[in-house]
């Protein structure tokens, strides 16, 4: 009898060490979106200021821009924003990858974010009918990730979310990692090539290839979600 009070009193113990991490980790996204979207703090994560900052942060901006990307990202801070930016500032090549990289960070942190402070609560929650789900999340945690990715599933949403199931970490950085590459250099290349026109003041490169060729990527972009979805009922 006493085994089994020593263990309803570990049970509920724990349970109730998940449901405060769970309460943290909400409370974190409602402080990240109110201090985001409803205080002065807006004002500064703007294209211009945040465009003003890295230019005076002369070599040290790339660096300070990934994380402020990585950050950005687990703030919910919109990534076409983040993304723009950077291609704006460093080019459609450069910022392919310092975007690449700081939207990884992001990713990353906010997948541990997930699974540190919500996991726990998730499993306690997970009947017998969604462990079947959690459990082949597990199994094929790498392409699920990718496929989530390449169909531009909600970037911020997702990262919070996978920490929450038992994808192991290698398959959803990995499934992150290759699933985004195409997606952002399709998008930084546009932006860039479009700021490299801009900044020549050579409008005559409008019509040149390399623009029709960015700006068929960018169209094409929107098309790869159905034809992966396609591929996959296939």
């Amino acid at each position: 009898m006493n085994g089994m009070e020593t263990e309803t009193k570990q049970s509920a113990k724990t349970r109730g060490k998940a449901l405060v991490k769970a309460a943290i980790l909400v409370g974190f996204v409602v402080l990240a979106i109110t201090l985001i979207r409803f205080t002065p703090i807006k004002n500064y994560l703007t294209a211009e200021a945040l465009g003003n900052f890295l230019e005076m942060a002369g070599h040290w901006a790339p660096v300070l821009y990934m994380l402020i990307y990585a950050i950005g990202v687990c703030l919910f801070l919109p990534g076409t924003l983040l993304t723009g930016l950077g291609a704006a500032i460093f080019g459609a090549y450069w910022g392919f990858l310092y975007v690449w990289i700081g939207a990884m960070l992001g990713a990353s942190s906010a997948f541990f974010i997930g699974r540190t402070l919500g996991r726990e609560f998730a499993a306690s929650l997970i009947g017998d009918r969604l462990k079947k789900y959690d459990d082949a999340i597990e199994r094929n945690g790498f392409a699920t990730v990718l496929y989530l990715r390449l169909v531009y599933f909600p970037f911020t949403p997702m990262n919070f979310g996978m920490g929450l199931t038992k994808v192991r970490f290698k398959d959803y950085f990995f499934g992150t990692g290759l699933g985004i590459i195409v997606g952002t250099f399709i998008f930084t290349f546009f932006i860039g090539t479009l700021k490299e026109v801009w900044a020549s003041g050579n409008w005559g490169e409008l019509i040149s290839f390399k623009v029709f060729f960015s700006i068929g990527l960018f169209i094409f972009s929107f098309f790869i979600p159905k034809i992966i979805k396609k591929i996959k009922g296939a």
